[in-house]
């Protein structure tokens, strides 16, 4: 099976995260067809040194593009898929890990059923140190799981995406957001009626730190968020009923303390 891997970096990216990342996916058992790497913006001389070796060793297989400025997530992904060859495309960052069987696990899951848009899975969450598990996140299984999930809260993972090309272009492609462009993707794929599913074991580490969820706070978050549910209320993914039990909920958690924060994402929005 074919696909492209997708990944963006900018300047504040870990060079050392970087190539750790970008191993994960060549060490793949069904290793990608072509590996497409946006610059968002400028980056730092390492960075570019460490994407132009990779491109000298290995011209058949990477693709090194750049956008002039930091246009955030949202706008680097739409051009990386833009500029991505095959049918399928996995997404990773710069700073994650993945083990070496999670793209032949995704494509068996699509083999399964025609009708889905993209594959996911769970995702163990570090600090570190991949040894240094702090939290699973867990995420619905079938399609009408995570349709009623997505309705509170975002039902996949980015870098645990496998996605169908053709689903991400009659989905209009990602948006221009700043935040949620995961969760963004997945309702639009919804709403165009593909369905999604997410493997029930954790072929992916995503890195966090000692106050990852204190900085899930403040207004200047929380604007973040209004925005991106008004977004879904404005397509017609959120009723209204959906928009005020959803953004009420994750409102009090952005304002509340930085310490009880921290214990409602450990004590109820993750598993151990």
């Amino acid at each position: 099976m074919k696909y492209s891997v997708l990944m963006t970096v900018y300047i504040k990216d870990n060079p050392e995260w970087l190539k750790k990342a970008i191993a994960g996916m060549l060490a793949q058992t069904l290793p990608p067809s072509e590996f497409v790497i946006i610059k968002d913006g400028e980056v730092t001389a390492e960075i570019a040194e460490i994407l132009a070796e990779y491109e000298s060793k290995h011209a058949e297989l990477f693709k090194i593009l750049a956008l002039e400025e930091n246009s955030g997530a949202g706008a680097a992904s739409r051009f990386g898929v833009l500029n991505c060859t095959f049918d399928y495309i996995a997404r990773m960052d710069a700073d994650d890990y993945c083990t070496s069987e999670r793209i032949e696990r995704q494509f068996e899951a699509f083999s399964k059923n025609t009708k889905l848009g993209a594959v996911g899975c769970l995702v163990d969450e570090f600090i570190d140190r991949i040894e240094n598990i702090t939290s699973r996140v867990m995420l619905p299984e079938n399609h009408e799981e995570i349709v009623k999930f997505a309705k509170k809260r975002c039902p996949v993972r980015h870098p645990a995406l496998l996605i169908k090309k053709e689903a991400l272009l009659n989905a209009e492609n990602y948006s221009d957001l700043r935040i949620g462009e995961d969760y963004d993707i997945a309702v639009k794929l919804i709403m165009r009626g593909y369905e999604l599913y997410n493997i029930q074991e954790a072929y992916v580490y995503m890195r966090t730190s000692a106050d990852f969820f204190r900085r899930r706070g403040g207004i200047k978050y929380l604007k973040k968020i209004y925005k991106l549910k008004k977004h879904f209320r404005k397509i017609g993914f959120y009723s209204g009923f959906d928009f005020i039990r959803s953004f009420i909920p994750h409102m009090f958690v952005c304002l509340m303390p930085n310490f009880l924060r921290d214990f409602i994402y450990r004590k109820f929005l993750r598993g151990r």
